[in-house]
């Protein structure tokens, strides 16, 4: 039986430790898609420092490496039986995910896995892939890109996976794709990758800004509040969240970490950041719902505004008056 064919895209830390996962296990030939880094690949491949898959793996490479996502039709290749795309998900700013992999996507065959943060970011895959089965990931793996291209796996590869339901694929196929996919990606069950009807309880979950914890008022005042607005928001959404959830939030990274949120780090990075996903979306899902939600309301607005000056610079925003 041949090999199942898999394009992964984004390639930073999380995306390459996916790419060399599902390989690993031996059923899978990944295709990756490489802009920024593609000609170093292709020369020295990849090396990877892995806690999972062994600290000195040097000058790896995926079955194919290519600079943009194919276009299967145009190419009259084989369908790919799995899209992962594990890049920064921004939907306001163009291309959009739906976009980028619109050429790979091959109606009703091609499941299509996203490993991103925030919430409802299936929903305009859905939309625009009808009868493709979806699948979420959670994904609470540690890895990065060091200076030197070096990627550094330093938390064990932990997903919760599971399907999202649309109006056009029945949910046993998109059950039956989330499986497979898990067992592609864990053949021999010894990654704690992870079959989850539950991932939306999950993705509302990882809604917290606990890093600042240190500093009382902004805890009583921001973070706090935030996190009892989330549970109302998911409360009325039929989803109960843990009873321990204040606790769990504000000492899950440990007293004397210093990790900063990927939405700190790409701002320091001056990155456009997640704001829809990670902020918007749970705002808008809660009031909706007839949750009030000021805290949230006020933080959406703030990091907005932080967006539109990362958006400025890099040419994205129109600074006049309309």
């Amino acid at each position: 039986m041949a090999n199942s064919r898999v394009l992964v895209v984004g390639t930073g830390g999380i995306g390459t430790v996916c790419a060399y996962a599902l390989e690993h296990g031996g059923l899978v030939e990944v295709t990756a898609v490489m802009r920024s880094t593609y000609d170093r690949a292709i020369k020295q491949g990849i090396d990877i420092n892995s806690v999972d898959f062994g600290h000195d793996i040097r000058s790896w490479r995926p079955t194919a490496i290519t600079r943009s996502v194919p276009h299967v039709a145009e190419q009259s290749t084989e369908p790919f039986g799995f899209i992962v795309v594990t890049t920064k998900n921004i939907p306001d700013v163009p291309q959009t995910v739906a976009d980028i992999i619109t050429p790979a996507a091959t109606p009703g065959k091609t499941a299509i896995l996203l490993a991103q943060n925030g919430l409802n970011i299936e929903k305009p895959l859905s939309a625009r892939f009808p009868t493709n089965p979806l699948i979420s990931s959670v994904v609470f793996t540690g890895a990065s890109i060091l200076p030197n291209g070096t990627i550094l796996h330093s938390d064990t590869d932990m997903q919760r996976i599971g399907p999202f339901s649309t109006p056009l694929v029945p949910a046993q196929v998109a059950e039956d794709a989330a499986r497979r996919y898990v067992s592609l990606y864990n053949p021999n069950g010894n990654l704690d990758i992870l079959l989850d009807a539950d991932v939306p309880s999950l993705r509302v979950l990882q809604m917290d800004t606990s890093r600042i914890r240190m500093c009382q008022n902004v805890v009583e005042e921001l973070v706090l509040p935030i996190i009892l607005e989330i549970r109302a928001a998911a409360a009325a959404k039929g989803i109960t969240l843990q009873e321990n959830l204040v606790g769990a939030v504000m000492t899950q990274d440990g007293a004397e970490s210093s990790f900063k949120p990927s939405m700190l780090q790409d701002y320091e990075k001056g990155n456009l950041m997640e704001v829809e996903n990670l902020v918007g979306e749970p705002l808008r899902e809660g009031e909706a719902l007839g949750v009030s939600m000021p805290t949230l309301r006020i933080i959406y607005s703030l990091v907005k505004g932080l967006q539109v000056k990362i958006m400025e610079k890099k040419g994205l925003w129109d600074n006049t008056y309309k």
